[in-house]
C-alpha cells in the first residue's frame, strides 16, 4: 500500500471546509453535534461513546450524525482539529515582537501562558483523552505533531528576533525545548487522576518567570 503524502502542518490543522448549509437549522445540527460529542468524548474517553449516544445528546437522529461525519473518528478529529488551532491562534500566532519591548513582555508572557492553561484545563478530561489518543491514533498524533510544529517554527522566529545571539544560540532547539516545557506543564496538571502536588496559580506563576529568564537574562 503506498503511503499517504505527509501534509504541511497548515494543512493539517486547516482540515476542510464546513458544509454548505443551506438552512440555519442544518448549520445549527451540525454545531449540536460537535458540542455533544466533545461533552461525552470529556465524560466518557473515545472508546465508550457511540454515535446513537452522540446524535441523542445533540438532539437529532442518528441519520442526521451521518450527514455530516463517516463514524465517531471523524467527528473526534474535528473536535480536536478546531480545540487546537483555535489553541495556537490565541496562544502563539499573536505574538509578535513588538509585545515584548520593555516591561510589557512580563505581562505578554503571562497572559499567554494564563491563555495556554486555560484551553489545556478547560475540559482536563477530553484533553487526556487527546494525549492518550495520539499515542495510538495516527490521524490524531498528526494533529499534536502539526501544533508542536507550527508552534515552535513559530517561537523559534520571535525569540530570533527578541534575544541576543550570546543568550541563546540556537532560538529552534530553544523554541522546542520551551513549547516542550509549556505544554507538559500545563498538560500534567490536566491529566492527573488525582490532585497534583503543584496547584495552578504556582505553576502559571513559575512558568512566566521560567520563559522570561531564559530568554532574557
Amino acid at each position: 500500500m503506498a503511503r499517504r503524502a505527509q501534509r504541511s502542518p497548515e494543512a493539517v490543522l486547516r482540515g476542510t471546509p464546513d458544509p454548505d448549509f443551506r438552512q440555519e437549522r442544518s448549520r445549527r445540527s451540525y454545531q449540536a453535534l460537535l458540542d455533544a460529542a466533545a461533552e461525552l468524548f470529556a465524560e466518557h474517553g473515545y472508546d465508550a461513546v457511540g454515535t446513537p449516544e452522540i446524535a441523542q445528546r445533540a438532539g437529532v437522529s442518528v441519520g442526521t450524525f451521518y450527514r455530516y461525519f463517516d463514524d465517531k473518528h471523524e467527528v473526534y478529529l474535528e473536535i480536536m482539529r478546531r480545540t487546537i488551532a483555535t489553541a495556537y491562534e490565541e496562544t502563539i500566532a499573536g505574538l509578535t515582537p513588538e509585545r515584548f519591548v520593555g516591561a510589557s513582555r512580563t505581562e505578554t508572557i503571562a497572559r499567554a501562558v494564563d491563555i495556554l492553561f486555560d484551553h489545556v484545563l478547560s475540559r482536563p478530561q477530553l484533553t487526556r483523552s487527546f494525549m492518550e489518543m495520539s499515542l495510538r491514533d495516527a490521524a490524531v498524533a498528526e494533529l499534536r505533531r502539526a501544533f508542536e510544529q507550527l508552534a515552535t517554527q513559530r517561537l523559534a522566529a520571535l525569540i530570533a528576533a527578541v534575544t541576543a545571539r550570546d543568550v541563546v544560540p540556537d532560538p529552534e532547539a530553544f523554541a522546542y525545548v520551551l513549547h516542550g516545557s509549556a505544554m507538559q506543564a500545563a498538560y500534567g496538571l490536566a491529566v492527573h487522576l488525582v490532585p497534583p502536588a503543584l496547584d495552578r496559580d504556582r505553576a502559571r506563576a513559575a512558568l512566566t518567570a521560567f520563559i522570561e529568564r531564559a530568554m532574557f537574562r
